[in-house]
């Protein structure tokens, strides 16, 4: 039975899952992609996500939480260098995405012993996949129906015919 199972376990110890997670997500900030197995990069994902979200620029306007949130992260990261990458080069990156900062592509299966590969990356470093999509405006919707103005109708635009074609 799976009562309780919130998350995958990866067939290690804590400590050993912990270690490996940190370490991954060092690689991931530092490379901006890395290759590794589904399982991993699933969890990968669910551990490396919120640390991008404390190092983004909105949630570090005073010294305070600036300091309290760098002191968390490291607490899970264990590297300065990843740290720093982290605050200054990948959060001016994400500061505008609202979340869904990494992105897993499946590669196949490893010829070794066949088990599912994938690459996870860094959506906003990723220059090749996002060069043909325009930058998307964002609008703000409410769900009030609220006042909305009446265009005035435009006539239609009348076509000038040439008969005098030769």
């Amino acid at each position: 039975m799976r009562h309780g199972k919130k998350f995958n376990h990866l067939g290690r110890t804590a400590a050993h899952r912990k270690a490996m997670l940190a370490n991954m997500a060092c690689s991931l900030i530092e490379h901006k992609r890395i290759n590794t197995t589904v399982a991993k990069a699933k969890a990968l994902k669910q551990f490396v996500e919120p640390l991008i979200t404390k190092a983004k620029i909105e949630n570090n306007q005073t010294t305070e939480k600036g300091t309290h949130n760098r002191r968390v992260v490291f607490s899970n990261l264990r590297s300065k260098e990843a740290i720093t990458e982290l605050f200054s080069t990948v959060a001016e990156k994400v500061a505008d995405r609202p979340g869904g900062y990494t992105r897993i592509i499946k590669l196949g299966n490893r010829l070794g012993d066949n088990a599912d590969m994938a690459m996870i990356e860094l959506v906003d470093f990723n220059e090749v996949y996002n060069a043909g999509k325009p930058k998307k405006k964002s609008t703000r919707r409410s769900r009030r129906g609220g006042s909305k103005k009446a265009e005035p109708v435009a006539p239609a635009a009348e076509t000038k015919t040439d008969d005098s074609e030769e």
